[in-house]
C-alpha cells in the first residue's frame, strides 16, 4: 500500500508529457508518458528521502491543528518528543476545552490551563459519591472521612487555579463534585466576568449563597442550572428569578430534596415528640 503510493507519488513529481492524437478513423486511447533527464537516475530509497516531510517541519498552526485531534495524554507523549512539540503543547490557544471525568485527573501533568480555556467540565459519575461523599459530614464514619479526606480539597483547589489563570471562562459544568462550596463557585463568577452558563449536578453542599452570587456576580450569566442539589431551596430560585429574570434557571429535583439538618437542629423536634408521645 505506502510502496504503491510512494510510486505514484514520485510519479506526480517527474516531468509530464502527453500527446493525445486522435484518429479520424478509430479512436486511438489516450497515451501518457513520463519523460526523464538522461543525466538522472532516481531509485526508490532517493525519491522516499525526497517525499519525507519531518512533523517539525510544520508550521505551529499546523501543529496545533494536529495536536487538537488528541487526547490530553497523547498530547503529552508527543510533546516530551523534542522541544519544538514541548512548545506546541504549552501554546494556551490549544487549550480551549477541558473535561475530567474524576479529581484525581485534576493534578496529572498533561493539561495547560489558559487564557485561552472557554469551556470546563469536572464530572465525576461514581458509585463513591453516592455512598460517601453525598453523605452529611456529622454522620460519616471514620473510615468514610478518611476516604473523602483522600480528594477532597482537589476540585476547589482546582478552581482556585482556574480563577487566576481562565479570565475568559465561558462554560462550566460541575458534576458529581459533592466537596466543592459555595464560595468556590462565588470565587469563580468574581474572577470569571464572562462566564455565561452554570451547572451544577449533584453537589450537595452547594446551597442558595451560590445561587446568590450568581446573581450578583454572574453579569453574563445567561443559563444556570443547579439540578439534585438537595441543599437549594425554593425560595432562592425565586429569589433568582426576581432579581435575574433574564437567566435561564433550572433545578431538576433540588428544591423538593431533603436539606441537610445538623444533629443540634433535630433536638428540638424530637423533645416536642417525646412530650406529645407521654402526655397522649
Amino acid at each position: 500500500m505506502y510502496l504503491g503510493h510512494t510510486i505514484r507519488a514520485a510519479g506526480s513529481l517527474l516531468p509530464l508529457t502527453s500527446r493525445a492524437d486522435r484518429f479520424h478513423g478509430d479512436e486511438a486511447p489516450l497515451s501518457l508518458s513520463l519523460s526523464l533527464p538522461v543525466s538522472v537516475s532516481v531509485s526508490l530509497p532517493s525519491v522516499l528521502v525526497r517525499l519525507t516531510m519531518q512533523l517539525t517541519q510544520l508550521n505551529r498552526e499546523c501543529l496545533l491543528q494536529l495536536f487538537s485531534f488528541l487526547d490530553k495524554d497523547s498530547r503529552r507523549s508527543l510533546s516530551l518528543t523534542c522541544q519544538e512539540l514541548r512548545q506546541v503543547f504549552l501554546d494556551p490557544c490549544l487549550w480551549t476545552l477541558l473535561r475530567f471525568s474524576s479529581p484525581c485527573q485534576l493534578t496529572r501533568d498533561n493539561f495547560v490551563l489558559g487564557p485561552s480555556l472557554r469551556y470546563l467540565t469536572v464530572s465525576w459519575h461514581s458509585s463513591r459519591v453516592l455512598q460517601v461523599c453525598n453523605i452529611e459530614d456529622w454522620l460519616k464514619s471514620s473510615f468514610q472521612k478518611d476516604i473523602c479526606g483522600k480528594h477532597e480539597s482537589l476540585v476547589s483547589a482546582f478552581l482556585r487555579h482556574v480563577c487566576r489563570m481562565c479570565p475568559n471562562l465561558l462554560w462550566l459544568t460541575l458534576s458529581g463534585c459533592g466537596h466543592i462550596t459555595d464560595q468556590d463557585v462565588i470565587s469563580v463568577l468574581r474572577s470569571c466576568r464572562k462566564l455565561r452558563s452554570l451547572h451544577l449536578e449533584n453537589c450537595v453542599r452547594i446551597t442558595d449563597r451560590s445561587l446568590e452570587g450568581a446573581a450578583a456576580h454572574g453579569g453574563r450569566l445567561q443559563e444556570v442550572t443547579v439540578d439534585f442539589c438537595r441543599n437549594v431551596t425554593q425560595a432562592g430560585l425565586q429569589a433568582v428569578r426576581g432579581k435575574r429574570p433574564g437567566i435561564q434557571l433550572s433545578a431538576e429535583r433540588s428544591a423538593d430534596m431533603i436539606p441537610d439538618s445538623r444533629p443540634e437542629e433535630k433536638v428540638p423536634l424530637r423533645r416536642s415528640l417525646q412530650k406529645l408521645l407521654q402526655f397522649s
